[in-house]
């Protein structure tokens, strides 16, 4: 075959080209290390390389955010849990000091402020955020488990549910000694000297203090006004019977009013009052049941009355222990109007229904249901995505762990605290009015003595009925600590399995770089070597050509 300059010098030029084109992928190349520039370099290994970018994206949002996020929310409820226990441990502390020993006014006002202090922050925990969402109200991130100010015109209608393990007992005293200033107020008849009773009830609370205007029985919704209406006249109990069928008994309800004829109660009604002074003036015109007069406060032994500004219902032993022997759950609902700053809003915790401008058609009540139909509470769990088709719920719900039980108890150890305060100053006052030379003449001095044994007997029901109540509240916050740890162990046990999948999602993280380093990357000494072998070839083939083009026919004749 005849082969002529021109096709040698066609095909130097040609293979300059290939040694240039490899001279310029080669110095890509090492600019970048990668394999390929555009995907029609190499279809599989864009394939590949596009598979592990997504997935590399998606390990990145599970390591680097997702699981942060969730850690985040654990340490902020551990955080809020770990302050609660140590509140309630202080509380604890303060029952057995309380229970315990002898006290002066000094002591028991210490232990006043404390736990003044104590219910002023124990709910504020429960408003712990993590990033403005609240960690403790399940789905409703946006609100507060408790209020943050005292909200007086705030209505809601509340469907609570009050089982027979949360009856107990309670010494209620009556009678208050009237301390005389002067020597006229000695003299004065009317300063009589009360009679000083004290009585042991059971009691079921209400998670509230009610109102005077606040009504106790059961709602139904009333399409015509779409609105709740309150059929005070009635609340229930409900129990299993032997044959495993569930029983309902009604309980009639009337309101006390003072003067008028009013309603002994009995298994079958009860009677309401306002408050405890309406309690105590309708006890003073009874006959217990043995026949003696009832001079303190008095529930028939198989009766019960309600007493709207404690909150409770108050039983007879016999009662009770009915209630007790059936398993029974006392039903009812009431209207509660206004909210004090640290109180827990009832949404999370009960059905129930926040009336905005008194359910008008306008502006109807928004209703909240905390049960189900079969009455197992409502499940909000908030679950993040962690790993790979894996989520984690990462919130506790605060019905599960605390109610307004804690600030009951703290609210019923301050009022005691307080009359036994009280009860004391007054022997301390009547005791100086002895010493006092206004007071030295016979008349004056027989009638403080007499003030001061009703005194001493106040405040010896008042420190009795103050060390009963911390010796029992002992324990109720040992039951207290004992949910709080569990909750907590629990925020612990997520917190263990979120480091592991976190190790988990680590060591995937750099399993995935790897092999995406391995399909995308070149190894910088090897595409060194690479262009300087393209480059020298690159050099010589135009050295080759050079020398090509020098040579004509002329050379050859």
């Amino acid at each position: 075959m005849r082969v002529t300059n021109q096709m040698i010098m066609k095909n130097a030029g040609s293979n300059i080209n290939a040694v240039k084109e490899l001279v310029s992928t080669t110095n890509d190349q090492m600019t970048n290390q990668k394999k390929i520039q555009k995907p029609s370099d190499d279809p599989v290994i864009a394939v590949r390389s596009l598979r592990l970018s997504t997935q590399l994206t998606k390990v990145n949002q599970y390591y680097e955010k997702n699981i942060p996020d969730a850690e985040s929310w654990l340490d902020v409820s551990e955080t809020a849990l770990t302050n609660m226990t140590s509140m309630i441990t202080t509380m604890r502390t303060l029952c057995d000091k309380g229970a315990n020993g002898e006290h002066t006014n000094a002591d028991r006002q210490t232990i006043k402020e404390q736990l003044q202090s104590l219910q002023e922050q124990i709910y504020k925990e429960g408003n712990a955020d993590f990033a403005g969402r609240t960690v403790f109200t399940g789905f409703r991130t946006d609100s507060d488990l408790a209020f943050t100010t005292d909200e007086t015109d705030t209505e809601y209608n509340i469907d609570q549910t009050l089982s027979f393990e949360s009856i107990d007992t309670k010494i209620y005293n009556s009678g208050s000694v009237t301390v005389p200033s002067t020597s006229d107020e000695i003299s004065q008849k009317s300063l009589s000297i009360p009679d000083l009773e004290s009585s042991t009830y059971d009691r079921i609370r209400l998670a509230y203090d009610l109102s005077k205007n606040d009504k106790v029985g059961t709602y139904a919704f009333d399409t015509a006004s779409n609105s709740y209406v309150l059929d005070d006249s009635k609340i229930n109990y409900t129990y299993t019977d032997a044959d495993g069928n569930t029983q309902t008994t009604e309980i009639a309800l009337s309101e006390y009013s003072s003067g008028g004829t009013n309603t002994t109660p009995d298994a079958t009604n009860a009677l309401v009052f306002n408050n405890e002074d309406d309690w105590l003036e309708w006890s003073k015109t009874q006959t217990k049941d043995d026949g003696s007069e009832a001079k303190g406060k008095y529930v028939p032994d198989n009766g019960m009355v309600i007493i709207k500004d404690t909150g409770e219902i108050v039983m007879g032993h016999s009662f009770s222990a009915d209630l007790i022997s059936k398993k029974a759950s006392v039903n009812l609902s009431y209207d509660k109007t206004g909210f004090k700053n640290g109180e827990l809003r009832p949404e999370f915790y009960y059905d129930c229904n926040l009336i905005k401008n008194k359910g008008s058609v306008n502006d109807p009540p928004i209703k909240y249901e905390r049960f189900d139909e079969n009455g197992n509470a409502k499940s909000y769990n908030i679950d993040y995505t962690v790993s790979q088709n894996q989520t984690l719920s990462v919130n506790l719900e605060a019905s599960d762990i605390f109610d307004m039980s804690i600030l009951q108890d703290m609210r019923d150890m301050t009022d005691s605290v307080t009359a036994a305060i009280d009860a004391n100053d007054k022997v301390t006052k009547i005791q100086n009015m002895l010493n006092d030379s206004r007071y030295q003449d016979t008349d004056s001095q027989d009638k403080l003595n007499q003030w001061l044994s009703a005194a001493k007997k106040e405040a010896d029901l008042a420190d009795n009925q103050m060390q009963t109540l911390y010796s029992k509240y002992i324990g109720h916050c040992s039951d207290y600590l004992e949910k709080m740890t569990q909750a907590t162990t629990k925020l612990g046990c997520k917190s263990d399995q979120l480091d592991m999948i976190k190790k988990r999602m680590s060591e995937q993280q750099e399993t995935v770089k790897d092999l995406q380093s391995k399909n995308d990357d070149l190894d910088i000494s090897e595409i060194i070597l690479k262009y300087i072998s393209a480059y020298t070839a690159y050099q010589s083939s135009l050295t080759a050509a050079g020398r090509l083009g020098q040579q004509t026919l002329l050379n050859y004749i």
